[in-house]
């Protein structure tokens, strides 16, 4: 892991601990983290997220996904992360104050990624999701548009996650229903960027339902046939006639 400190450090303390059991090899990471402005801790098993402080609305937040068994962390996680904090900050004032304020050291994100969660369909709930890696330090401010509006209703973003090389990686999810011509952007932007970077999402995919017109269609080509049946009938009954 490299370590990187400057007067807008986040000094982070990680914890990797390998798990064995008869399914496999598991990685447990627990991860405290302070800024003179911010802060983080989070626990995660095998790169997905179980349990982080809010420090904002002053909660733990567990963001597990419904299909797997839930794993509640025991009452005073919130209490404890706020008193991990505490000793992150003394360490970092102190680590400074040893590296006699070393300049920052800048890496950019990644272009970002922007994708739906599930198939597009019009009128249909979904949720858009923008994803950039690569960056230090943390965190990158992620902003969202429709149709060049900027958009704060229905979004979130989750807290930095660490890559193995010491960069970071983070996620913005915007909740939104697809309507035809719509066009939505997530903008990034990081310190170690010189402008934002900006993707874009269309509606190109969106699969329109169409009404079901195949009965309907064969129905009057059958009617269609028969009448000319009728028609060829009776007109070579009546030459018939004339003939005889």
């Amino acid at each position: 892991m490299k370590v990187k400190v400057s007067e807008l450090v986040l000094v982070l303390v990680l914890s990797w601990v390998l798990c064995v059991s008869a399914e496999g090899q598991h990685e447990d990471i627990g991860i405290t983290g302070c800024s003179d402005s911010d802060g983080e801790e989070l626990y995660a098993l095998d790169g997905e997220e179980l349990w982080y402080a809010d420090f904002v609305n002053k909660r733990g937040v567990e963001p597990q996904p419904s299909f797997i068994d839930h794993m509640s962390y025991e009452e005073g996680a919130y209490e404890g992360a706020v008193g991990q904090q505490q000793i992150c900050k003394q360490n970092l004032k102190a680590d400074l104050q040893s590296y006699k304020n070393p300049p920052l050291q800048l890496d950019p994100p990644s272009s970002p990624i922007i994708y739906s969660r599930d198939d597009v369909e019009l009128d249909q709930q979904n949720t858009l999701i923008c994803h950039v890696t690569g960056f230090y330090p943390a965190p990158v401010k992620i902003q969202w548009t429709k149709n060049g509006q900027k958009v704060t209703e229905g979004t979130s973003i989750n807290v930095p996650f660490p890559n193995k090389d010491g960069s970071f990686r983070q996620t913005s999810r915007l909740e939104f229903t697809p309507q035809l011509g719509d066009v939505y952007s997530c903008t990034v932007n990081h310190p170690a960027l010189d402008q934002s970077l900006t993707r874009i999402w269309a509606d190109v995919d969106v699969s329109v339902q169409q009404p079901s017109v195949g009965p309907a269609v064969f129905c009057g080509l059958g009617l269609t046939v028969g009448l000319l049946g009728v028609a060829a009938g009776t007109f070579f009954l009546i030459k018939g006639n004339e003939c005889s």
